[in-house]
């Protein structure tokens, strides 16, 4: 056991095994420095969604202008019917102005609607609509039905005493009772679509609160969710700080958020 080359063997094997181990620990942290948010890591569809469900959505608006540097939320023209916040997925609709005595003018939109399901929240662009109905109670009762987060509607809605009886949230350019019943067509749904001068295409999450609607391009998702949770973890701390201090310019200083 005191063999010199007996202990000079050991001591060889012992140092072999450390530079292995080291080597197997430098590879992890190498794959793991390269690889910061694994498949493991990455947000499903529903955490994502769950995350806007939880922001404001003004801090949304801040973080797309910095991520993708498009102003991406609707005018102050499209306003809730009731005081509401909502989070889904796009499913787009858009109505052509015709006049027509085909029965079957609308049939597409009615079509798009039973599409839908929970999470979807239904985009209707109406042709030159400020003053037409584009939904309401039997639209939004269907909606409800199938669990639709709510609607943005670029067009006026009706039915809004049924609309909020049932407690279905929608936005809307105005309330109007006009009906698109013979003055309008089907002119496709799960399209890309300008909403009150804002593109969105299918399946895009629109945020809406009592500051108004923003529109979230699914590829920019997870990014702006993230920038948009940290803008309002700043903006919240900083009430306090600003009541404290009695200074908004020492509370922008420390925070840097306005």
């Amino acid at each position: 056991m005191n063999d010199p080359l007996h202990r000079s063997s050991r001591r060889n094997r012992i140092l072999a095994a450390l530079l292995l181990a080291a080597g197997l620990l430098s590879m992890a942290l190498t794959l793991r420095a390269s690889h910061p948010q694994g498949a493991s890591a990455k947000k499903s569809s529903a955490e994502i969604l769950d995350g806007f469900r939880h922001v404001e959505a003004a801090s949304v608006s801040d973080a797309l202008e910095q991520v993708i540097g498009k102003k991406m939320y609707m005018t102050h023209r499209m306003r809730p019917i009731s005081a509401t916040k909502f989070a889904g997925f796009a499913l787009t609709v858009k109505l052509k102005k015709e006049a027509n005595d085909d029965p079957n003018a609308l049939q597409g939109m009615l079509t798009a609607i039973d599409s839908g399901d929970a999470d979807s929240v239904y985009v209707m662009v109406v042709e030159d609509g400020a003053d037409i109905a584009g939904m309401g109670g039997l639209m939004g009762t269907a909606m409800h039905a199938r669990n639709f987060s709510g609607a943005v509607i670029d067009g006026g809605v009706r039915d809004v005493a049924y609309l909020n009886k049932i407690g279905f949230p929608v936005y809307a350019l105005g309330i109007v009772p006009s009906t698109s019943v013979h003055h309008y067509r089907f002119d496709g749904s799960n399209i890309p679509v300008v909403c009150d001068g804002v593109e969105v295409k299918p399946a895009d999450i629109i945020v809406a609160d009592a500051d108004g609607v923003v529109v979230v391009p699914r590829a920019s998702a997870e990014q702006v969710l993230e920038l948009a949770q940290k803008m309002d973890f700043n903006e919240h701390s900083m009430y306090a700080y600003i009541e404290k201090l009695k200074s908004i310019t020492e509370a922008v200083r420390k925070f840097g958020r306005l």
